[in-house]
């Protein structure tokens, strides 16, 4: 089981990030939370295998098709969770 914080900056407000992102967690079996921040970044914890944790993270790093992503910032993170929950900003 791994569980990573990520900060994710571009153009992500606002082109259905945090709903494409929830989607894609759940195809895959992630769960942990997504939310929009006050600077225009959006940030999420992500938890499962090493193999689902690292899929989502590679999609973060273009997002849906409107998202322009420039960065994505990895930490490790606590926490468990039992599903995927889009939060508010």
């Amino acid at each position: 089981m791994q569980t990573l914080h990520l900060q994710i900056l571009g153009r992500v407000q606002g082109v259905w990030f945090r709903e494409s992102m929830r989607q894609e967690a759940e195809r895959l079996g992630v769960t942990g939370w997504v939310c929009n921040r006050p600077d225009g970044s959006v940030e999420a914890v992500i938890q499962g295998s090493t193999e689902a944790v690292n899929a989502l993270l590679a999609w973060t790093k273009t997002g849906p098709p409107m998202a322009q992503v420039e960065r994505v910032i990895v930490g490790e993170a606590q926490g468990q969770f039992n599903h995927f929950e889009k939060r508010a900003g």
